[in-house]
This record gives structure tokens, sequence and C-alpha cells, in this order.
């Protein structure tokens, strides 16, 4: 009688688990017991082109800086008379 029973309780669950499993909790359930490190490859990707667009930007401000502190150097240099000097007259021989 205890194994009819066993077989009968077996034959009732495997539907029920069924369910449990295909439902939204189930999936939250499984989702969870994945971890958060399960990352699609695409946002992976996505990701990666990001990081590389900021390295981009950081070296581009960095490329205009340099150019602005060139050019106010030269605007300094055009502005100043006592910066132009001229060459001395070639000597005589």
């Amino acid at each position: 009688m205890v194994f009819i029973g066993l077989i009968l309780l077996v034959a009732l669950l495997i539907p029920i688990i069924g369910i449990v499993i295909d439902s939204p909790i189930g999936r939250a359930i499984a989702r969870r017991v994945e971890g958060p490190d399960a990352v699609p490859q695409d946002v992976q990707d996505l990701g990666k082109k990001v990081e590389l667009l900021e390295l981009e930007v950081d070296d581009l401000n960095r490329s205009v800086d340099q150019l602005k502190e060139e050019n106010a150097f030269i605007q300094r240099l055009l502005e100043d008379p006592s910066a132009r000097r001229t060459l001395p007259p070639p000597p005589n021989t």
C-alpha cells in the first residue's frame, strides 16, 4: 500500500513541478539561482565599446587642452612686442 501511495505522489508531483517551473515565480527563482554574473554577451560588448569611447574622449580632451595651451603661448608671443626680436645684421666680410 505504501508503494502505491509513493508512485501516486511522484505521478502527481511531476505536473505540479512543471507548472511551478513554467510560472513567473519559477522563472524569478531560476534567475536568482543563476546569480548576478549572468550578463548577456550583447551587454558585455556594449560595455566594452562604451569603455573604449570614454578612453577616446579622455584622449581628445587632453589633445584639446594641449592645443589650447599652445595657442595661448603663440598668442602671447604675437601680442608681446618685446618678444619680437630681429636678426642681427649679417657681418661684413
